[in-house]
């Protein structure tokens, strides 16, 4: 299953190694052949880019598929981790609600986490959470998220692609750390002026799993047509904030590492990165190094 052989999620992997760096990468195509192939991945998860890319259902069911049938991974779990950037901008909580079914057919599909993009207010972010969860999960209710909205129906086919029976799935799919058992994950990014002035309410909302600067809608948002890198000025100060807010609410930051070779990697992790999207293994090695680890999640 997902959480094979004593492992659990990415979530868990920060509750048993608080300073663990994760590695992910995107893949090029959704069907059945690479998932067969990224079944193999030397990342700790898969981004799924579909805020811009092509929002390919019947392929990321086909994709998920191709790896539950080529598995396990490197490190014996069942498929990689698969983490969805939906193109749901989360501008207000009528807006995300209006888009729910979007994160209730990825999650059926058998994913592990959504990203939502241009998170503006923490009342959209709340909306985020609670569309992605059950009802009957309880954990936070009342205590700054509402009550979960997510439909049943989605079990039959994510418990599959995850290796477990209904009921497990139903337990397991909620968000961390919210829910310390949870196997969601959840995160945000910070793309937007408003999304700045709420920063450190957006962030400490419960559910949210990690956080992270969009830095070139960043950069458009500030008025500022081409993006310097490394990062510099205003974008630079929010990304610095932005890590700040994620370390004062204890939620894992996922920082800029576009400019940054294989030598800035430890420096990033000490300094509090805990997510990474790379171009190769050479740095999720470098990373692992780093966190004393030396497989995959």
């Amino acid at each position: 299953v997902y959480y094979v052989g004593g492992h659990t999620g990415l979530g868990q992997t920060f509750s048993t190694r608080p300073k663990s760096a994760l590695t992910g990468m995107h893949t090029p195509v959704l069907t059945y052949e690479q998932g067969q192939i990224d079944a193999e991945t030397w990342a700790d998860y898969i981004n799924i880019g579909f805020e811009h890319g092509s929002f390919d259902l019947a392929g990321l069911d086909s994709y998920l598929h191709g790896m539950v049938d080529a598995g396990p991974t490197r490190s014996g779990h069942r498929t990689p981790a698969i983490i969805v950037e939906v193109p749901v901008n989360g501008i207000s909580r009528a807006i995300v609600e209006a888009n729910a079914w979007m994160f209730q057919q990825i999650l059926a599909r058998g994913v592990h986490g959504i990203i939502l993009c241009k998170a503006n207010t923490a009342d959209a972010v709340r909306a985020f959470v609670e569309c992605c969860r059950f009802p009957v999960q309880r954990a936070g209710v009342g205590k700054g998220v509402g009550e979960g909205v997510r439909g049943f129906g989605a079990e039959i086919s994510a418990a599959h692609v995850w290796g477990v029976d209904i009921e497990t799935y139903g337990s397991k799919a909620d968000p961390w750390p919210l829910n310390p058992d949870g196997e969601l994950i959840l995160g945000i990014k910070i793309e937007t002026v408003t999304g700045v002035e709420q920063l450190e309410e957006i962030i400490a909302v419960p559910g949210i799993a990690f956080a992270e600067v969009g830095p070139t809608d960043m950069s458009y948002a500030l008025g500022i047509p081409k993006l310097t890198v490394p990062l510099s000025g205003k974008v630079a100060e929010i990304e610095k904030r932005v890590g700040e807010a994620c370390k004062a609410s204890g939620v894992p930051y996922h920082p800029f590492t576009g400019h940054l070779g294989p030598e800035g990697i430890p420096n990033v992790i000490d300094a509090g990165g805990r997510y990474f999207t790379a171009p190769s293994e050479e740095i999720a090695i470098i990373g692992r190094a780093h966190s004393k680890r030396t497989m995959p999640v």
